[in-house]
């Protein structure tokens, strides 16, 4: 029974910290036309980085801010610069729904990734999620590459960089506690994001010019920092109480979250396309987690 209960409970920290997740989401999509998404990422990872520069100092002393392995640590803060630069600006230009949808076909990418870079095998249904996902992905997508072109990518090159820096976590895993871990994510994803932003705004192109920040700007790119700190930290105690295979599915609360957010606040009513490619990104995540749960499906290294 306690083990239940511990399920229960793991679950329930899952939900609550992938709806944070889309919440902070919806907190970005406001700010548009109002601060260039390139500044809000900029801003929301320098307000996480001092944020978690306290938690790791007051929690772990001088012990938490080693850099074991700093190639590697780079990469993976590259990474989420790349994904929330990717990100931010798409929910900026398109539906959060479209945007969220998307970025779904990381857990395949990160598969694939996966084969070639750790020689982890690729099995039959990694291929057949992928096909399925990029199909998904090309229904959500068609409206709006005739709408943005080229602009329209901006959610795959975010998908491409949480599945970098899911292949990055594996080789750094066990180096540092997770709160540490995170530190060094944006240790190294505030400054690169921060340099784009300047890169940006020097390039005259009216759409990334930043002045000022409004105060509500601030306030919003302060709470987005905290939300997001509070989502991974939950999904963290999540996998602590049920197994990581079990909590995985629980991720798409944050596609409902994204539909119900983007509905209601942004006027941003999904048709049958969206939720027709968004059902196939969905259904290839699920087939994908119950093919890798079965031992026979199991890649070397998981």
């Amino acid at each position: 029974m306690d083990a239940r209960n511990d399920v229960v409970r793991g679950l329930g920290f899952a939900l609550a910290g992938f709806a944070l997740l889309s919440f902070g989401d919806a907190v970005v999509k406001s700010m548009a036309g109002h601060w260039p998404g390139s500044a809000v990422g900029a801003l929301r990872y320098s307000f996480g980085l001092l944020g978690l520069a306290a938690a790791v100092g007051l929690v772990e002393g001088r012990r938490g801010f080693r850099l074991p392995r700093p190639k590697l640590q780079l990469l993976r803060g590259g990474a989420v610069a790349t994904a929330t630069f990717g990100f931010f600006m798409a929910v900026h230009l398109m539906p959060l729904a479209d945007a969220t949808s998307i970025t779904f076909t990381s857990p395949m990418l990160t598969a694939l990734l996966s084969a070639w870079f750790l020689n982890e095998r690729a099995g039959r249904p990694v291929w057949i999620a992928t096909a399925i996902a990029f199909a998904g992905v090309l229904i959500v997508l068609r409206p709006e590459v005739a709408r943005l072109g080229i602009a329209a990518g901006l959610p795959l090159l975010a998908a491409v960089g949480m599945a970098v820096l899911m292949v990055a976590n594996r080789t750094v895993s066990g180096l540092a506690s997770p709160l540490a871990m995170q530190l060094l994510v944006a240790l190294f994803a505030a400054p690169i994001l921060v340099a784009v932003a300047v890169t940006m705004h020097l390039s005259g192109v009216p759409a990334f010019h930043a002045d000022w920040p409004p105060i509500s700007v601030v306030l919003r790119c302060a709470l987005v920092a905290f939300t997001a700190t509070c989502g991974h930290f939950l999904i963290y105690m999540a996998t602590t109480r049920a197994n990581a295979a079990v909590i995985a599915p629980m991720t798409y609360v944050q596609l409902l979250v994204a539909i119900a957010l983007g509905w209601t606040f942004f006027g941003d009513v999904p048709d049958e396309a969206t939720l027709g490619g968004a059902s196939l990104i969905v259904v290839a995540g699920l087939f994908l987690w119950r093919s890798q749960r079965r031992p026979k499906a199991v890649s070397v290294g998981e």
